[in-house]
This record gives structure tokens, C-alpha cells and sequence, in this order.
């Protein structure tokens, strides 16, 4: 670690859990890199990873986005191309480029939709499109009737997290550069999302713990309120 990065972490008290406006503060002050850091949220759980139902995957609209826009393709039949594009839509896709998908495995978006009679036909990129997390899911409310309001949302800011197989969870809530007050709505909303998401099945301490941090910056112990 540089001398600049052990002075920026030795603002933070590592013992220490801060309330949610205190830790923002800090983040802004400790980002200590030249560009427009992310913040982000881990948060460590009391689930079992192993079991399928108690595998978190849930949605939040951030009421200020991420400060990065997700690049959106919209698979669609010939009739819903034109209000995929006035949505917003990145990449608009038919049955030709699914094959194209299926065939190449490129792909150039961060985040799809498509309504329910083309998943059927969207099955055969499943191979290239599932293991990057790239499918479309009714759970992930990325497939439905209404093309429009699903592009609009992501374009907004809505998006999916999920645990990985340590018990973890990683979401970027926004840019350094943000007002404190709009970080601390984005991470509200991601913590009240969070706690919503909590399976049936999960005993004892749900949320472990939650550190806030910015992309380089020292991880700050934040409480749940």
C-alpha cells in the first residue's frame, strides 16, 4: 500500500461501525484517486449459499442511478422493434440475432429484455447469454409485456444483485462526486431492498455486516440504519 493510501485509511477507525452519514463523509474524503471513484456496498450475510432458497436475487431502483448508464438490448419481435428504440434501447434484436449471439458468443450489452413469447426463441443464446448473468428472468422482472417501462427503468437506474457463493453481496450505490444526500437515499434504498429480499428460511443474524467504500478506497463499517 502507498503512503498516500495508509494515510487515507488511517481515517478510519477499523473497530469502529459509523452511521450511515458519517461513513459518506468519509468515503468522499478517503476516495484518494484522480477519477470519479464508485461507491459501493458489501454486505456479508446469514444465508446458506448452498441452498436454493435462500439465495438472494432482488431488484432496487436507486433514486439517483449509479452514475453509469447500462448498456440495454431489448429482444423483440419485428412489431415491438420501433417502441424498443423510442425506449431507449442500445441494441434491438430479432430471431437473426440470436442465432448471430448463439453462434459468435459476442455480445456488446450489460443488461437485456425481451417479452414472454421470445423467450422461447431467445433459449437457444442461453449457453452464451446464462453464465454471464445476461439472461432475461421474470424474477428480475427483465422479462414482461411492457418493453417501455422495463428500458426505462434500468435507463433510471434499477438494477439486480445477487450473493455469490461466500454469502456476499456487491453493489455499486453511485459516484464520489454524488451529493451526500443522494448517496445516502441510493444506499437506503439498496438496505431497505436488502432486507426486503431476506428468505423465509434464513435464521438468526440476516445482515452480518456492511462496509462502504469507494472502488480504492478503505472499507468503512457502516451500521443498518
Amino acid at each position: 500500500m502507498s503512503k498516500r493510501m495508509q494515510a487515507l485509511a488511517s481515517q478510519v477507525d477499523k473497530t469502529k461501525v459509523y452511521s450511515l452519514d458519517e461513513a459518506i463523509q468519509l468515503v468522499k474524503a478517503t476516495s484518494g484517486v484522480k477519477f470519479d471513484a464508485s461507491v459501493e456496498v458489501h454486505a456479508n450475510l446469514g444465508i446458506d449459499p448452498k441452498k436454493g432458497e435462500q439465495q438472494i436475487r432482488a431488484t432496487v431502483t436507486l433514486p439517483h442511478g449509479t452514475g453509469k448508464t447500462k448498456t440495454v438490448a431489448a429482444f423483440v419481435s419485428p412489431e415491438k422493434e420501433t417502441e424498443a428504440k423510442e425506449a431507449g434501447a442500445d441494441f434491438v434484436y430479432g430471431e437473426e440475432d440470436i442465432k448471430k449471439i448463439k453462434d459468435t458468443g459476442k455480445i456488446e450489452f450489460e443488461v437485456a429484455v425481451t417479452t414472454p413469447d421470445m423467450m422461447p426463441k431467445l433459449a437457444a443464446a442461453a449457453k452464451v447469454l446464462g453464465p454471464k448473468g445476461l439472461m432475461p428472468n421474470p424474477k428480475t422482472e427483465t422479462v414482461g409485456p411492457n418493453i417501455t417501462k422495463m428500458i426505462a427503468e434500468l435507463k433510471k437506474g434499477k438494477m439486480t444483485f445477487k450473493n455469490d457463493d461466500t454469502s456476499n453481496i456487491h453493489v455499486s450505490v453511485g459516484k464520489v462526486s454524488f451529493a451526500e444526500a443522494q448517496l445516502k437515499e441510493n444506499v437506503t434504498a439498496f438496505l431497505d431492498a436488502l432486507k426486503k429480499a431476506k428468505p423465509a428460511t434464513s435464521k438468526g443474524t440476516y445482515i452480518k455486516t456492511l462496509v462502504l467504500c469507494s472502488s480504492m478506497g478503505p472499507a468503512i463499517r457502516i451500521g443498518e440504519n
